[in-house]
Formats: structure tokens, C-alpha cells, sequence
């Protein structure tokens, strides 16, 4: 006897064994046992989910020679007869092949006789879809207001196509798409029958291929005990449908917060050279950078029986949630990008390249963040005989040079202009609320973009021999960018003519920022405006005349 596919073989023939439609076995076995029968249902879905079966399991049901129930028998000859497509009365038409008006028209002329051993003349039109405007109005008339002995059974995947004549005319009956955990579970059942030894994640890997489509579940299935040998191994699986280990994944997010770039090259290269799929590999980190912002925010709803649960309740505690959700934007957009990039490994390249620079710096306290940039150039610096400090670099300041002025907060002295030396004294809060403070450095130096805007919501707390420290706001905590700090970190030691080691703390400036000064001068110039505006005589007169209102808004300051 030749061999049957498990799509085949296992095909559901009552309503009990249909997996995972019960909303419909419910509403169909309550019609069914009741004799509420219309004449036309209609299922909708995606391919694999149950629709032609559905309509088979129905004409059974509704031809059984037991009588018309939701249990047909299974045994009797109309039942065998339907089971084997042998069954005269059960005409099933593939719309995507019969789409002409003639072959309608010729179908629907039979309507009017009686069937010849069942109860009921089925047809089932699979692909309605597919058939031209002209079919879909010859059959109206007939779908409207067919003979008693007549049911039809439309199936689509894509409802949209259908009139809304047709539609109008339908039981209409929408079939979900099947869970992963569902489709591993009858997976499982099956092969327990069968007596094929299968691990627990391979299963997981075919149903989770299979896109909630269990017809194609069960195809995999078939490839994977061929490819395995008559064993399925969640690793010969896994190099059947080139999908990407979740080590691989999980050791990219350990990379990341390893501040390692060269390590995430050389795990690109590892799976080109397994020629795994870069697109399969993006939509799974987006997945695990999910369940990641799930553990952290709903750690409740997280799977703690699945094996990967440890990691992702480590990974969840040592990422910033902001930076989970930004580092989901990326992965997904590296993902839509993969076509445009010269191949796909310089799109993934560029993606990962792109976590690694927009993750937020990891703190210290010994060792600044940023002092690997710096290391060429502090090497240089070290030799004063070769590369002296310009003195007009040492600060801006503007102190008399014959003076050491004392700060109002601390009684200790800023350093003089020229010096090439700072004193180590905690003078922040006078550089950042003095004239010739933070504001002023700031408009001397030169920055651009993210660093410019890192620097401007930024306060000075500590300004102590070759160390920065800055105060950031939590509420601008993702200007916290790599490549934003160091690029503040050189623009500040190229101003002061030697390396310093910039870090930035979350937490409250102690007074205002440039960013804060800039914004209440803004303000202060539009209620200037708006005043203007106001007192003005011929806007004063509309007003009065019109009983017109002015829209502060649309008044911006010159």
C-alpha cells in the first residue's frame, strides 16, 4: 500500500477531532442538533486552518443516514462515500479553476433536481473568490432562494473579494488561525500514535514554522521525519527550516551589554557561514526583545516552563525597558531594510552595528565609558614635549590671570585662564550658574546633533582634575547615546588641551540647564509677542468687531 501524508491521513472527520475552531463546532453543532439549517454558509481563513474540511464534516452531517446531527455516524454509506469523494450528491468545485460565467450557469442548472442518495445536494465552492463578476451574479438568484434540498458551503481566504451581494446571502463563519502551542500539541498526540520519538523543542520549531496553518504543521512534519530519518531532533529540525538558534540570539544581547562590536561581527559571520536566514534571525530577536519588555514590565505573564526562562529574566534585569523598546524599532526596521542593502549580511551587519551604538552607556565608577576612544589620543598627550596645551585652550573661563576668584559655594578657587591645569576643587555649581560657567563652555566648543543635544539638558556637578561629571534629568534619559557622550568627551578635552574622563549620572540638575535657559527665554520672547499682539489697536478693534478670539499659538516671536 503507498504511503499517505499525515495531512491526508489525519484529516479530521467529525467535529470533535477539529482542532481549534470550537466557536464554529459550537455554533454549527447548535444549529445542527436544533434543525435551524440555512442554505448557505460561508468559512473564511487563512490556507490549512479547516475550511474544506469543515464543509466535508457538514455534508455528513447533514446526509447521514442516522438522521441530521453534529455526530454523524462515520460507518454508514453516505458517510464512507463523503470521506472518500466518492459521494455523488456532494459536489465540490474549485473556483480558481472554474471562474467563467458558462461553467456557472451549468453547475447551477442541476440545482433544481433532486439528489440522488442523500438528504441534501451540497456544493461546496472552494476559492468563491476567484470567480468573475459575472459568475458571482449569475449564482445570486440561486444562492438567494435555492431549492429545500440544496445547501451551499463557500470557502475563501480572501473575503474581501466577495460581493457584499454574496456576503449578505451567507452564515458567514471566520476560522482562526491555530496557536503554536496547540498545533505542538497535536503534533504530539500524532506521533504518540504513529510511535515516532520526537523532542519537545523540535515540535515547537515546526509549529511555530507553520504559521498557525495546521495542514502545513503536518507537512513539515512529514519533511522532518524524512530529514531526521524516522526521529525528529530539535537540532536536525532546526537545520531543516534554517532557523536561528536562540543561543545565537541570546549571545548578540549578551555582546550588547558587553560593549563587545568585534563579537557581534563574528557572530554574523558564523551564520553566514551556516547560511542561516539573516530575516529569521531579525524576527527573532524582535521576539525575544518582546518577551523581554514582558518580563520587565508583566513578569507575571511570562512562560516560566519554557527552558530560555532564567535568561530572559536575566536579560530583563540588566537592560534599560526604554532601550528594549528602542532596540525593537531597530531590529524591525532592519528587518524591512534587508532587500535594500547592498546583500544581507551588510543589512544585519548594519543592524546589529546599530544596537551597539545606540544602547545606553553602562556607568562605572573607577573607568569612564567613553576612555576607550581616547586612548590614542591621551597617549599623545602624555608627551608635553611634543604636544604642549595651547594656553588659550585651557579654559573659558575669562578670569584675570593675576586672580583666583572664589566660588560663592564652595570658598575654593577657579582655576586661572592659561594654566593648562584644573584645580582639583569641587567648583561645579559655580561654572554652571556663573557667567563663564557651563553655558559658556558649551558655546565655545564645538557640537552637532545628539552630542549638542546630551550637552544642553546636561548640568555640571563635578569638575575635579582630569574627571567631568554631568547631571542629566531621567526625563532625557534617552539622549544617554554612546556616540553622543563620546563625542562631548572629546569636543571638551580638545577645549581644555588635554584628556578628561567624562561621566553622566541620572539625576536632577541642581539648577538650570542650557536647555532649561534657552526655553524660558523662548517663552519669555512669545508672552512678549503675545502682549504685543494684543495691545495692538487695529487686533484690538477685529476683536471688538468680529467677537473674534486670538489663537496664541499661531504667534511666533521675530
Amino acid at each position: 500500500m503507498s504511503y499517505q501524508v499525515l495531512a491526508r491521513k489525519w484529516r479530521p472527520k467529525t467535529f470533535e477531532t477539529l482542532v481549534g475552531q470550537e466557536h464554529v463546532v459550537r455554533a454549527l453543532a447548535h444549529a445542527l442538533n436544533e434543525k435551524h439549517l440555512h442554505h448557505a454558509y460561508l468559512f473564511t481563513g487563512t490556507r490549512g486552518v479547516g475550511k474544506t474540511t469543515l464543509a466535508r464534516i457538514l455534508a455528513k452531517a447533514l446526509n447521514c443516514e442516522t438522521g441530521v446531527s453534529a455526530s454523524p455516524c462515520g460507518v454508514c454509506a453516505a458517510c464512507t462515500e463523503i470521506d472518500s469523494g466518492r459521494f455523488v450528491d456532494l459536489l465540490e468545485v474549485d473556483a480558481a479553476t472554474n471562474t467563467r460565467v458558462d461553467e456557472m450557469r451549468q453547475l447551477l442548472e442541476n440545482a433544481v433536481y433532486a439528489p440522488t442518495r442523500g438528504r441534501f445536494k451540497v456544493y461546496v465552492i472552494d476559492e468563491v473568490h476567484m470567480l468573475s463578476n459575472s459568475a458571482f451574479n449569475a449564482m445570486l438568484k440561486t444562492l438567494e432562494e435555492p431549492p429545500e434540498h440544496v445547501k451551499f458551503i463557500l470557502a475563501t481566504t480572501d473575503p474581501q473579494k466577495i460581493p457584499v451581494t454574496v456576503l449578505s446571502r451567507c452564515l458567514q463563519f471566520n476560522l482562526k488561525q491555530m496557536m503554536p502551542t496547540l498545533i505542538a500539541e497535536h503534533l504530539q498526540k500524532i506521533l504518540s500514535i504513529e510511535g515516532i520519538d520526537a523532542e519537545s523543542g523540535a515540535l515547537s520549531l515546526l509549529a511555530h514554522s507553520a504559521n498557525g496553518s495546521m495542514r502545513d504543521a503536518l507537512s513539515l512534519l512529514d519533511q522532518a521525519i524524512a530529514h531526521g530519518g524516522g526521529r525528529i531532533v530539535e537540532t536536525t529540525v532546526r537545520e531543516m527550516l534554517g532557523t536561528v538558534d536562540l543561543d545565537y540570539l541570546l549571545t548578540i544581547l549578551e555582546s550588547l551589554l558587553a560593549d563587545d562590536a568585534s563579537r557581534l561581527l563574528s557572530i554574523a559571520e558564523t551564520m553566514t557561514a551556516r547560511s542561516l536566514s539573516f530575516d529569521l534571525a531579525l524576527q527573532g530577536l524582535a521576539t525575544l526583545f518582546t518577551r523581554i519588555q514582558v518580563a520587565q514590565l508583566a513578569p507575571r505573564a511570562l512562560d516560566d516552563a519554557s527552558p530560555e526562562y532564567a535568561r530572559i529574566r536575566d536579560m530583563a534585569a540588566r537592560f534599560d525597558p526604554e532601550f528594549v523598546q528602542l532596540a525593537y524599532q531597530i531590529v524591525t526596521h532592519g528587518r524591512k531594510e534587508l532587500p535594500l542593502a547592498p546583500d544581507e549580511y551588510a543589512g544585519f551587519v548594519m543592524t546589529l552595528l546599530r544596537l551597539h551604538v545606540f544602547r545606553p552607556a553602562q556607568e562605572t565608577d573607577d573607568t569612564d565609558v567613553m576612555e576607550k576612544s581616547q586612548t590614542g589620543k591621551s597617549k599623545e598627550q602624555a608627551s608635553p614635549e611634543r604636544h604642549a596645551p595651547a594656553p588659550t585652550k585651557a579654559s573659558s573661563l575669562k578670569l584675570p590671570e593675576e586672580t583666583s576668584p572664589v566660588s560663592p559655594i564652595q570658598g575654593a578657587p577657579l582655576p586661572k585662564k592659561g594654566s593648562g591645569e584644573v584645580s582639583a576643587s569641587p567648583t561645579a555649581a559655580a561654572m554652571s550658574s556663573e557667567p563663564g560657567g557651563w553655558q559658556e563652555i558649551l558655546d565655545s566648543i564645538e557640537l552637532s546633533g545628539m552630542a549638542r543635544e546630551l550637552a544642553r539638558h546636561c548640568d555640571l556637578s563635578r569638575f575635579e582634575g582630569d574627571r567631568v561629571a554631568l547631571s542629566l534629568p531621567p526625563a532625557h534619559r534617552h539622549l544617554q547615546i554612546k556616540a553622543a557622550q563620546e563625542k562631548l568627551q572629546q569636543a571638551l578635552s580638545s577645549h581644555f588641551g588635554r584628556s578628561l574622563r567624562l561621566s553622566i549620572n541620572l539625576e536632577e540638575a541642581r539648577g538650570e540647564t542650557p536647555a532649561d535657559t534657552a526655553q524660558k527665554l523662548q517663552n519669555e520672547r512669545q508672552e512678549q509677542a503675545v502682549a504685543s499682539i494684543e495691545q495692538n489697536d487695529f487686533v484690538r478693534e477685529v476683536i471688538d468687531l468680529f467677537d473674534a478670539r486670538l489663537i496664541e499659538s499661531s504667534i511666533k516671536p521675530v
